[in-house]
């Protein structure tokens, strides 16, 4: 009787509600979910999305990264992650694991090659991030980092729908023209209820490698002013740095390899202040 139970087609109705059942069970053991976000490309928002599950992970907690910047995956590579996630006994996938308590989950994972493009439009956006929450392995999870793609369409739309309790880490530059953009997305997420955590300007400066001096290269106090005028925490700044670049494109900690880099401990207060929330709640 259960082989030909099992054989009966479902309707598109109970496939739904089992999957909204899936969505509920496995939100309900991550204790705090946090969506990083950006007004526009280029700003770093992904290094920054890498970097805070690193710094928590560090601290001891247990995080999980979902890539939903669908059509720029590069959570993986940022990790040095490679080939595709397995599928468990209970017939969910297990997300790929960076460390004993860092795990996670990405589009590209699922890529025949890695450059390939995913054209999709909205609705099969909304089934991945869906898929990406249910019939994914999670746990019990400290933190949830989502890595949302730039600008305010689709992908961090069905994040707020599908994970209302989630906060919004939004990343700018310090010039103008970023700040513009990310005043955007701070009403974007007031449009649609979503918590603000805070404010990160990131390419906060550059410390000159010869003389120590600070160049600020895309301005100064942009970020710190625009979340004054917008009436939403100020996080921190992370300043660039060139081994930045060369960490992310080999997969490597940069936190790792340079604890004591004026990055990494930016990273670090940063994360700290997403740790004390938790303690708090």
């Amino acid at each position: 009787m259960t082989e030909i139970f099992d054989k009966v087609p479902k309707n598109p109705q109970q496939i739904k509600d089992e999957q909204d059942a899936s969505v509920a069970s496995s939100l309900e053991k991550i204790k705090h979910k946090f969506v990083v976000m950006s007004g526009k490309g280029g700003v770093g928002k992904t290094s920054t999305s890498v970097n805070l599950a690193l710094a928590l992970a560090d601290k001891g907690f247990n995080v999980g990264i979902m890539d939903v910047d669908l059509h720029g995956p590069d959570v993986p590579r940022m990790l040095g992650l490679t080939g595709m996630p397995d599928v468990n006994r209970n017939r969910k996938l297990n997300p790929m694991r960076y460390s004993e308590n860092l795990s996670a989950i990405s589009m590209e994972s699922f890529l025949p090659k890695r450059d390939d493009a995913v054209i999709w439009r909205g609705p099969l956006k909304f089934s991945a991030i869906r898929q990406f929450i249910a019939d994914v392995e999670w746990g019990d999870l400290d933190f949830l980092i989502i890595d949302s793609p730039p600008g305010t369409g689709d992908e961090p739309l069905t994040v707020a729908q599908q994970i209302p309790d989630a906060r919004a880490v939004i990343v700018t530059t310090p010039q103008e023209v970023a700040l513009a953009d990310v005043r955007k997305s701070i009403n974007f997420c007031r449009a649609v209820k979503l918590d603000i955590f805070g404010l990160v300007e990131n390419m906060s400066g550059l410390n000159c490698p010869h003389c120590g001096e600070m160049i600020d290269l895309f301005g100064a106090g942009g970020g710190d002013r625009t979340a004054r005028e917008m009436s939403i925490p100020f996080l921190g700044r992370i300043p660039m740095d060139p081994r930045m670049v060369a960490c992310g494109d080999s997969g490597v900690s940069f936190q790792r390899t340079y604890p004591d880099s004026v990055v990494a401990k930016a990273f670090g207060a940063i994360a700290q202040q997403m740790a004390d929330v938790r303690t708090k709640g």
